[in-house]
């Protein structure tokens, strides 16, 4: 796939044609109707999930797909208890539009859901109103809610979605055996702003904190003239600080900025990260920040709501959340 122009990106050709999917369906209830966590010897990483009958059938189905769609291979799936992520890779055009695939493969899934929540025929003749000719009781569907479809172009972002799925009993795990770190913590105060908060609060009693802000002056100044003493020794210098002790605070917006954030990580270093997105009822840090969200080493705040339909974040808001690092860092 590397240096394919998938079809689906050009004008007039949108969601038909080749390209790569992350596809999740999930139980809206949230009951745990397709498995069961299982976490041998309370180890996270021993963590699997034992499927059921059900769950199984919607195996099944997503395996499926290449029936309807020979064009189509899904390339790893992962069942959880209440929901079920695969990727699919359309390798040739299709006939029909991927909105089609998605609304087949739901509608299968509907009616698996459908078989396994129906009633058989009621022995009181006088309760049977409304059944089939086949003396069942029609069954609301139990997957109401459309499937998520995320498409994939970046570079980097299949590996990173292999591993994230390939994680997410782990991860399930993580959160069931230390759920202090993963709870929302709500109306965290700090000077003068209320924020949401995930991970380890104690972090901001730290003795000392460092706010992580590359200037644009420096990036400049490497790009279009080849001087890049300022940023190489700024960046060295968060990674110093961190080595010393100091808890590094910021949003991490551009790529230096993620390039420490790397670092931090790799190092297993503490940090406070500034989100520009709330925290929904489900939420849970995204693989690169899980590990150290459950090590402790990290706390993620954010002063906004949560919009599932918020993408992107603006100017406004990276000027904002370079200000909280500040603020944060008593600067």
């Amino acid at each position: 796939m590397e240096g394919n122009r998938w079809h689906w990106q050009e004008p007039g050709k949108a969601w038909k044609g080749m390209g790569i999917y992350h596809v999740t369906m999930t139980v809206p209830s949230r009951e745990p109707l397709l498995g069961r966590l299982i976490i041998p010897d309370d180890d996270p990483v021993k963590a699997y999930v034992e499927r059921t009958e059900f769950g199984n059938r919607i195996v099944d189905e997503v395996l499926g797909i290449h029936n309807y769609y020979p064009e189509t291979r899904v390339l790893q799936y992962s069942l959880m208890p209440d929901h079920i992520h695969f990727i699919l890779h359309v390798w040739r055009p299709m006939d029909k539009t991927f909105n089609s695939l998605i609304r087949g493969f739901w509608q299968g899934a509907k009616k698996i859901g459908r078989t396994h929540t129906i009633k058989p025929l009621l022995i009181n003749p006088e309760l049977n109103s409304g059944l089939t000719d086949k003396g069942w009781i029609e069954a609301d569907p139990i997957f109401t809610e459309r499937p998520f479809v995320r498409p994939m172009s970046r570079r980097g972002q299949l590996q990173t979605m292999y591993d994230y799925i390939r994680m997410n009993p782990q991860r399930l795990a993580t959160k069931k055996l230390k759920p202090g770190f993963f709870y929302v913590q709500e109306h965290v105060e700090i000077g003068g702003r209320m924020y949401q908060a995930v991970g380890n609060a104690k972090l901001l009693q730290a003795a000392r904190m460092e706010p992580v802000h590359v200037r644009s002056i420096w990036v400049k100044d490497a790009e279009e003239h080849g001087a890049d003493t300022a940023l190489r020794g700024y960046k060295n210098g968060c990674a110093q600080a961190a080595k010393e002790g100091a808890v590094m605070v910021s949003p991490f917006i551009s790529e230096h900025e993620k390039a420490v954030l790397e670092y931090l990580l790799h190092e297993k270093l503490p940090i406070i990260y500034i989100a520009d997105n709330g925290f929904g009822k489900y939420y849970k840090p995204s693989a690169g920040l899980f590990e150290a969200v459950a090590d402790g080493r990290m706390l993620i705040l954010s002063p906004w709501t949560y919009d599932p339909k918020k993408k992107g974040v603006t100017r406004a808001e990276c000027i904002e959340m370079n200000k909280m690092a500040e603020e944060i860092c008593g600067i």
